[in-house]
């Protein structure tokens, strides 16, 4: 598949293969760059500087710009406040990721099965955020397929865990946040696009069968049991607060055990991290500008998990000694 030349131009060729884009030249990469400089940044102040000591402004704008959920508890000024949003919001994401990438996955599905062109808006958007291509023949349809069709199941998995198992208090996120969570998952697809030009040609499910190497079977493998983990400790998290007949008892915070829960104490951030490591093993390891949005996820979850670390081990005396914040027995 391969959009060619620009989007106002009228001329689409209908030849050749999916082809890799060597480099991290787009647009969409810059971003990503830009984000993990930025997520890496406030992690090393966080870790490196002592902010329980310190009141100026700005250190209290950084505080409450990383921080939400359960570790933005405490008294906080009014004018900081004005900017928070309800955490239960989490699912406006996974809604926009399902109807967006959806679109985008239809789309792919489409241009291979019958051969359609993308509509013009569609090219507009990826020519703005993709790199010119480099001539360079790849059977990359496969990986592309699966990465669109397991980020989808993904988001719908979340979708739905927040509507009905999560449980949710009165915990905010900033308006920053939120608005950085609709443009994560806008160019969550455009991301796996990056890595492709699309020529619209007709592929056969057995053309794409032939496609398929080790790679493509362990990052699905990957993918599962990190789904699976991820599944259930947000269930654990979830019958915290409920009673065995499933009903809510208490919005109180209670430490977590079981599962992965025994090693980090963040387990489902970790998983997450084994999704997005799953969908780069789909691409052979190869989609640079994958890893520089797997690098966002390390960073961004890593602060979220250190914060979390830190609330349990203030709130709860008898907490694990044992457990690490993030990665087990590393981080």
């Amino acid at each position: 598949m391969r959009i060619c030349g620009h989007p106002g131009s009228a001329g689409l060729h209908s030849t050749g293969t999916m082809q890799l884009l060597p480099g991290t030249g787009s647009l969409v990469a810059a971003l990503w760059l830009l984000l993990d400089v930025l997520f890496l940044g406030a992690l090393f102040l966080h870790l490196l500087g002592d902010w329980s000591r310190r009141r100026s402004v700005l250190c209290g704008v950084f505080q409450d710009l990383i921080r939400y959920g359960k570790t933005k508890l405490g008294t906080r000024p009014a004018w900081l406040r004005c900017c928070d949003l309800p955490k239960r919001w989490f699912w406006h994401f996974y809604f926009l990721s399902v109807t967006w990438n959806g679109v985008l996955l239809g789309l792919v599905v489409r241009s291979l099965l019958l051969g359609v062109h993308f509509p013009q808006w569609i090219q507009q958007i990826l020519h703005f955020f993709h790199k010119d291509p480099e001539q360079k023949t790849s059977d990359g349809e496969l990986s592309t397929l699966l990465a669109l069709s397991l980020l989808w199941i993904h988001s719908l998995r979340r979708l739905l865990e927040c509507l009905y198992v999560s449980v949710y208090s009165a915990g905010v996120i900033h308006l920053a946040q939120y608005g950085l969570g609709i443009v994560y998952y806008f160019l969550l697809g455009i991301t796996v696009l990056d890595h492709t030009q699309m020529d619209y040609r007709k592929v056969t499910v057995q053309e794409l069968l032939l496609q398929l190497h080790w790679y493509h079977i362990f990052g699905f493998l990957l993918y599962i049991w990190a789904s699976f983990h991820q599944s259930r400790c947000h269930m654990i998290l979830a019958n915290l607060r409920k009673d065995k007949s499933g009903n809510i008892v208490t919005m109180k915070h209670v430490m977590p055990s079981g599962d992965w829960f025994e090693k980090v104490s963040c387990p489902h951030y970790f998983a997450e991290l084994l999704i997005y490591i799953s969908v780069a093993f789909l691409f052979g390891l190869t989609h640079v500008t994958w890893w520089l949005l797997v690098l966002f996820v390390l960073f961004n979850q890593s602060l979220a998990a250190v914060l979390c670390h830190e609330f349990y081990h203030q709130k709860f005396d008898s907490y694990p000694a044992q457990r690490k914040a993030f990665i087990p027995f590393l981080f």
